[in-house]
């Protein structure tokens, strides 16, 4: 074999040159670079979510959640102006009470699992301005405050359940017992409603109703307890979709007249959205409670912070997997707004957020405190 063709055998071909071995074009030198937790160093959850950022996929998400999160904390922390004191506002509930008014949303699995405990922490501590959720994100909180709920499995058999009395949201368990308390201690309350409605002209909306249960279940471990409170409105604008709503169908036989107003209630909240020097929207879950907030920010041209946890896609057109940048050309988004969305499951991922923002600036707080004293 002569050189020439030994050459010829030895030279990668142009073709395959120009398709694998392309020249890079270079990466801007403020470009973050991936790298994650160094176990060597020792077991730091706190040094472990500061890396999320640089991780790449989802925790990078969750990362510039923990930003946008800080930044509506921030905007919070800063005092109100003497001429943006909302002195002339007679409803508590929805007068302006600081530089950044938070919306939260979620659907109702979030009061059914455990995250019902992370959300109670937010408005014990008036972390949060407004809560939107479902009729299941308004019972589930009432009737845990009677009865437990269960860890059981997503394999158990609905028609073995069926036949026990037991109901499923995803791996817990419900007895329906459960329902039949909560039956026993609402029916008694929408009596005395009625009676206020007829008697005194009161007029009731998802809102209100909710902040009564609040007073009425008198149990700390509710989050409308708190809410009620801490005079923070909870928004249900399908109050009756759920044993709340089945309750209510009963009591319209046994005593009629109960009205519920769902339009005053929007006027509530789209006014504290239109009243918020800036508006952060923290939204786990979609469907209703996720357009709600949204909508009512459109009232002001657009929240200024936004994150969205949920496991939805937008290919199908769904507002609830809509991504941020949808909400941007609705208006319900700034355009300048730096918004976040995290895929992932929310019993994941919540607790964790909250934790690196409002759980670590209020104990670092209350340590300065005690370190003061």
């Amino acid at each position: 074999m002569n050189d020439s063709k030994q050459n010829s055998h030895d030279e990668v071909p142009e073709i395959v040159k120009n398709a694998v071995l392309v020249n890079s074009s270079p990466i801007p030198v403020e470009t973050p670079i991936v790298e994650g937790y160094d176990w060597n160093k020792g077991i730091d959850y706190h040094a472990l979510f500061k890396t999320y950022k640089n991780s790449g996929f989802q925790a990078t998400n969750f990362g510039l959640a923990v930003n946008e999160i800080q930044r509506m904390i921030n905007a919070r922390n800063i005092p109100l102006k003497d001429d943006q004191i909302d002195s002339l506002e007679e409803d508590k509930f929805i007068e302006r009470k600081s530089s950044c008014t938070i919306f939260l949303g979620y659907t109702s699995n979030m009061a059914s699992c455990g995250i019902r405990d992370t959300i109670r922490f937010l408005v014990q501590h008036k972390m949060v301005d407004c809560i939107v959720t479902t009729a299941g994100g308004v019972e589930e909180d009432f009737i845990k405050c009677l009865a437990p709920t269960y860890i059981g499995d997503f394999h158990l058999e609905g028609r073995s359940l069926r036949e026990r009395g037991i109901n499923r949201i995803g791996n817990l368990l419900v007895p329906n017992n459960n329902y039949c308390l909560f039956e026993d201690w609402v029916m008694p309350i929408l009596d005395t409603m009625l009676a206020e409605q007829k008697e005194r002209g009161t007029i009731w909306t998802p809102s209100k109703v909710i902040a009564r249960l609040g007073v009425e279940i008198n149990n700390e471990d509710s989050i409308y307890y708190w809410a009620a409170k801490n005079n923070i409105p909870v928004f249900s604008p399908a109050l009756t979709d759920g044993s709340l709503g089945d309750m209510m169908y009963f009591h319209s036989f046994r005593n009629p007249g109960l009205i519920v107003d769902i339009v005053s209630d929007l006027r509530r909240l789209n006014t504290m959205a239109m009243k918020a020097i800036n508006s952060g929207m923290i939204i786990i879950g979609g469907g209703v409670v996720k357009h709600h907030i949204c909508n009512a920010n459109l009232m002001r041209n657009g929240a200024d912070y936004a994150v969205f946890i949920n496991t939805s896609s937008e290919f199908d057109g769904s507002d609830s997997g809509a991504r941020p940048d949808e909400a941007v050309s609705w208006g319900k988004i700034r355009m300048d707004a730096e918004p976040v969305k995290i895929y992932a499951e929310a019993s994941l991922v919540f607790p964790l957020l909250v934790g690196e923002t409002f759980a670590r600036q209020y104990h670092s707080t209350r340590e300065k405190i005690v370190s003061d004293v």
